[in-house]
């Protein structure tokens, strides 16, 4: 599947400054889409895209900050880069607590921007492949039937068919035939696959003890 390019988001009520960050970004190939507000940026609708927000702090109505939080409410994992003319230490340490990737000063370097920018759409490309892998293995594990799942449950605990079997009070083919289901199903070569797989969705063998 082909890579959408990604997109850097500014918000800041400053116009000379989102001009300034668009022809930055467009001189490096970046794409971008800049708003005068957060209330902007809200309505719009945008956010689960690849790329990073470059966020202004002090802002009228909603704050940067207040944005970062009305993010994470709504489950938008968009990393933010947080830029500000009047930022203090514990400005800075609240947001980067909430899980700002950097806090820049105007007036910042223009290659310490890029980097964090750079930086910034790795991480959210890093994080949108992990959530498209575990959406994966989720689609997967629901077409296990109950049966089936019980198994599963027992084999990635890495007991043998046979124990398997006398747990669920079973007989050891049947367990052969569910084994044998599981592993095309999901996929897997090897115990291990299933292991793995297993704890990526939150159901290693400590999680089910």
């Amino acid at each position: 599947m082909k890579e959408t390019k990604p997109i850097v988001f500014i918000v800041d009520d400053d116009l000379s400054v989102r001009k300034s960050l668009e022809r930055l970004l467009q001189s490096v190939g970046l794409a971008a889409r800049s708003f005068e507000s957060a209330a902007q940026f809200l309505q719009s609708g945008l956010g689960q895209e690849t790329g990073c927000l470059v966020l202004d702090v002090r802002m009228p109505e909603i704050s940067g900050l207040e944005l970062q939080e009305k993010l994470a409410r709504a489950g938008i994992s968009l990393p933010i880069i947080f830029i500000s003319g009047h930022g203090t230490v514990p400005m800075s340490v609240r947001a980067m607590k909430a899980g700002a990737m950097d806090f820049l000063l105007k007036p910042f370097d223009e290659q310490d921007l890029l980097d964090a920018i750079y930086r910034a759409i790795e991480h959210c490309r890093q994080e949108r492949a992990q959530g498209e892998e575990l959406r994966k293995i989720g689609e997967k594990i629901r077409t296990l039937t109950p049966k089936e799942y019980e198994v599963f449950l027992q084999v990635i605990t890495g007991l043998p068919n046979k124990n398997i079997a006398d747990k669920l009070d079973t007989a050891e083919k049947t367990v052969k035939v569910h084994r044998a289901s599981i592993m095309k199903k999901m996929g897997a070569q090897s115990v291990a696959d299933l292991v793995r797989m297993a704890d990526r969705a939150g159901l290693g063998p400590a999680a089910i003890r």
